[in-house]
């Protein structure tokens, strides 16, 4: 005998859902910068899934096409977590001065250069 009003949960498994990202490379490519396949490697050998980076199976998938990377991951993924890695990729190839990683769409972000307007009028 159970309690009384007390019903068990019924779990509905159903579609689960896909997020896509893209990370645009477009002007630091171009420029001969940056190296997008690069930028691609450091993603997959550091995205962690479950805790554990090199463990994406098949929850994540990181493609490349010219100078875009798109990232396909099921739910519990942020997109801040990519522009995190992408930063601290910057970093590491000592590019963060001249570029930054900004959002121009829900689902995108894009690698600029930041505007250092060359004023010597103050002089």
């Amino acid at each position: 005998m159970g309690v009384k009003g007390l019903k068990k949960k019924v779990v509905v498994k159903g579609k689960k859902q896909t997020l896509k990202f893209t990370i645009d490379c477009q002007q630091p490519s171009d420029d001969n910068i940056l190296e997008t396949k690069d930028l691609e490697k450091f993603l997959i050998s550091r995205i962690k899934v479950d805790g554990k980076t090199g463990n994406l199976g098949d929850t994540v998938a990181v493609t490349r096409d010219k100078s875009k990377i798109h990232v396909n991951a099921e739910a519990p993924f942020s997109k801040r977590y990519l522009k995190y890695l992408s930063k601290k990729y910057l970093k590491a190839q000592q590019l963060r001065d001249f570029l930054r990683v900004v959002a121009p769409s829900k689902t995108s972000y894009e690698l600029r250069y930041f505007n250092i307007n060359e004023d010597n009028e103050e002089e």
